[in-house]
């Protein structure tokens, strides 16, 4: 920390619930990317971004009350009417956006002529949502969105839940390690109704039992009681459904027909619907029912689903949003995604051990350096160092160097090994001669190669360790 004038320079963190991502940090955040990119592309999605700040209004009318209190809210302080509205309300015109469907629905809704039926769309936006920070649960976060809109048939909810069940196969877990846990807010509606919940309540009834687990137990049953909701009853009913819908799930798992299912509804009959098309997408083995989610966000319909690891840690969450779109002026369009952070998928990666290090993760990002070039020479070898790295660069391969003005060759491969580069390129006392030493940094041997055939000596050499 220095000092000038007398005064101690001040010194600044990075915002609570926020990360600085360094060399090593970025790699890792590349690599998520890189593999949620790979996979929606590999189901047929096409990527889309929208605005980092929405009007307010966006999430307050169509996101629900859970959401409000975690606005970040924005304005420019430089427009009067703003700065009065901020006065008078507490509300900001604009907000962060905390979530990417609202985005979604109203870039649908402005284009929704010209767009075809489905529409696959992913996106891999940053997030803010002002809550408290701990483990796995940031204020600012990296989230992959994949939907599917205007197919109201169980194929796309499958669909978007094989895209998720793909990222988990690609990145080296297994169903032992993720469960995909359905629900449906149809049926859990239903249920309410017969519960007592006045129609004018399910709603409310929805987001109590998606905060449940947030709740002290007393205020949980007081809530309940001003709506008229036995929440035991409710649970008790729940349970034998999910019960039944479990064995249906694991006799057709096991190559046999869906048994007969005794209640009959709506939302059962969905439900038996994305049994099939999950089945018919070989992933029912990942799944099973589990009717206390909810998904506290309002604009949900129908199916809903969290995705969770070992622990119960949810790893991503989403469902059908079938009245969205019209909402926003849009022609009414059935549509159905998820959302899944980047915060605890790394953790997930890193206990089990799968996400990749060095060598290996520059191998899967294509950052390894091709040559890094030193000098163990005269000045005549100090000075080829820049122009040779250049030919090299202009030969198309990732070349760097060593800014070092040690002669130590041990000190300088180590810098080349430090940074997983396949060759370090060594200009010594053959340098005058038209020849380059060349140290093969995987299998350590050596070789001296004339220098003009340097760039594709290494290139060939390259395409061979890519085989």
């Amino acid at each position: 920390m220095g000092e000038q004038g007398g005064k101690r320079a001040a010194k600044f963190q990075g915002p609570k619930g926020t990360r600085d991502f360094y060399p090593a940090d970025m790699v890792r955040r590349r690599y998520i990317e890189q593999a949620w990119r790979t996979v929606s592309i590999r189901h047929g999605f096409e990527e889309i971004e929208g605005p980092t700040f929405e009007a307010a209004d966006l999430y307050a009318v169509k996101s629900g009350e859970a959401i409000l209190g975690e606005l970040f809210q924005a304005f420019s302080g430089k427009s009067p009417e703003e700065v009065e509205q901020v006065r008078a309300t507490g509300r900001a015109p604009y907000a962060l956006r905390p979530e990417f469907t609202p985005t979604l629905a109203r870039m649908y809704a402005d284009r929704a002529a010209s767009l075809p039926r489905p529409t696959k769309w992913f996106a891999i936006p940053i997030h803010y949502r002002a809550e408290r920070p701990q483990r796995g649960r940031l204020r600012e976060f990296l989230q992959w969105n994949a939907d599917v809109i205007g197919d109201e048939s169980p194929q796309a909810d499958a669909e978007v839940i094989a895209v998720a069940v793909g990222l988990f196969t690609e990145l080296g877990l297994s169903g032992r390690h993720i469960t995909v846990r359905l629900s449906n807010r149809d049926l859990v509606s239903e249920l309410l109704l017969e519960n007592g919940v006045g129609e004018g309540n399910v709603g409310r009834a929805l987001t109590l039992l998606d905060r449940r687990d947030r709740m002290a137990a007393e205020e949980f049953t007081r809530a309940c009681g001003e709506i008229g909701l036995n929440a035991a009853a409710l649970a008790e009913r729940l349970g034998s459904i999910q019960s039944e819908m479990n064995s249906a799930l694991a006799a057709m798992e096991n190559g046999e027909a869906m048994p007969a299912i005794a209640r009959r509804s709506p939302g059962i009959e969905q439900l038996k619907g994305l049994l099939a098309a999950l089945d018919a997408q070989g992933i029912l083995k990942w799944c099973e029912f589990d009717f206390s989610i909810v998904r506290g966000l309002a604009y949900y319909t129908g199916t809903v689903f969290e995705i969770t690891a070992a622990g119960e840690r949810a790893v991503a969450g989403g469902g059908r949003y079938d009245r969205l779109i019209e909402s926003f002026g849009g022609p009414p369009t059935p549509a159905v995604g998820f959302g899944m952070g980047d915060v605890v998928l790394s953790l997930v990666l890193e206990e089990h051990g799968l996400m990749p290090e060095g060598e290996r993760l520059a191998e899967c990002l294509g950052t390894r350096p091709d040559a890094f070039v030193v000098s163990a020479g005269d000045e005549s070898c100090d000075a080829a160092v820049a122009p040779l790295v250049a030919e090299l660069r202009r030969a198309g391969l990732h070349a760097r160097r060593s800014y070092k003005a040690t002669k130590k060759i041990d000190k300088l491969l180590k810098d080349a090994a430090a940074c997983w580069a396949r060759f370090a390129v060594i200009l010594d006392e053959s340098w005058s001669a038209g020849r380059v030493q060349v140290k093969d940094l995987t299998d350590g041997t050596q070789h001296t190669i004339p220098r003009a055939q340097l760039a594709p000596w290494i290139a060939q050499r390259r395409a061979g360790l890519a085989v």
